[in-house]
C-alpha cells in the first residue's frame, strides 16, 4: 500500500495519550496549583498566549521529581489512544517515518513511545535536570520545545522525508504548518476550535489517521 505521506510528526499529550503531563503532576499539588496549571495549559494550547510565556511558570509551580516522572510514564501508557499501536504499525509497514515531537517530559514519554513502536532516538521532547535527591533543578540546557516555534525548529533540523504530515491537538502543532505539507488537528481527546480552524484535516481517532495516510 502506498502512503500519501512519507513522514508523520506526532504530538504526545492529548494526542497519542489522553492526558497532559504537566497537568497530571499539578493535580498532585494543591487545588489552586492544579487549577492554575490547567488554565495556563489550555490558554497555551488554544494559542491565546505563547507557550513561551507559561512553560517555565508551570514548571516552577509543580517542580516535578524523578519519582513523579516515573509515575507519569505509567499513566501515559494507561492512557494510550485507542488504535494507536495498530495504526503506527501499519504506517511503518508502508515505510512511513514516525517521530514524536512533544513539549512533554522526555523521560516520562519514552515508555509510551516504546509501547507504540517509536524508537527512543525518534522521541524529541523536553529534558529536565534533577539534583541527587531526585528533585527538580531546572531545564537541561536549551530546550526549544518549551517555545511556540520550537516544534518547527526541531522538524526543520530533522529534515524528514517529504511530504510530511503533522498531527496534534494544540497551537504549537498548528505552528508547524509552514514547515510541513499538511497539519491534522487531533480531536480524539480534546477539540480546540482555533486549532481545528488552522488544520488541513481533522482526525478524531488513530483509525482515521491510518485512513488519511494510507489512502
Amino acid at each position: 500500500m502506498k502512503a500519501r505521506f512519507a513522514s508523520v510528526v506526532l504530538d504526545a499529550d492529548s494526542t497519542l495519550a489522553g492526558l497532559e503531563g504537566v497537568d497530571w503532576i499539578a493535580a498532585r499539588r494543591s487545588p489552586d496549583v492544579a487549577a492554575e496549571c490547567a488554565a495556563l495549559t489550555e490558554r497555551a494550547m488554544e494559542g491565546v498566549v505563547p507557550i513561551d510565556d507559561v512553560y517555565v511558570t508551570r514548571l516552577m509551580r509543580i517542580r516535578p521529581t524523578v519519582a513523579e516522572l516515573q509515575l507519569l510514564a505509567q499513566a501515559y501508557v494507561r492512557a494510550v489512544a485507542p488504535g494507536a499501536s495498530a495504526c503506527l504499525a501499519a504506517l511503518r509497514a508502508a515505510h512511513v517515518r514516525i517521530v514524536m515531537v512533544s513539549g512533554g517530559f522526555r523521560d516520562a514519554l519514552l515508555p509510551l513511545a516504546a509501547l507504540v513502536g517509536i524508537e527512543a532516538h525518534d522521541v524529541h521532547a523536553v529534558t529536565l535536570r534533577f539534583n541527587d535527591r531526585g528533585e527538580y533543578a531546572g531545564l537541561d540546557g536549551d530546550q526549544p520545545l518549551t517555545t511556540h516555534d520550537g516544534k518547527a525548529r526541531v522538524v526543520r533540523r530533522l529534515a524528514l522525508r517529504a511530504p510530511v504530515l503533522a498531527v496534534g491537538d494544540g497551537a504549537t502543532d498548528a505552528a508547524l504548518k509552514p514547515d510541513v505539507a499538511a497539519f491534522a488537528a487531533f480531536t480524539g481527546f480534546v477539540r480546540r476550535a482555533p486549532v481545528v480552524a488552522a488544520a488541513d484535516h481533522v482526525l478524531a481517532s488513530f483509525d482515521e489517521l491510518r485512513a488519511l495516510v494510507l489512502a
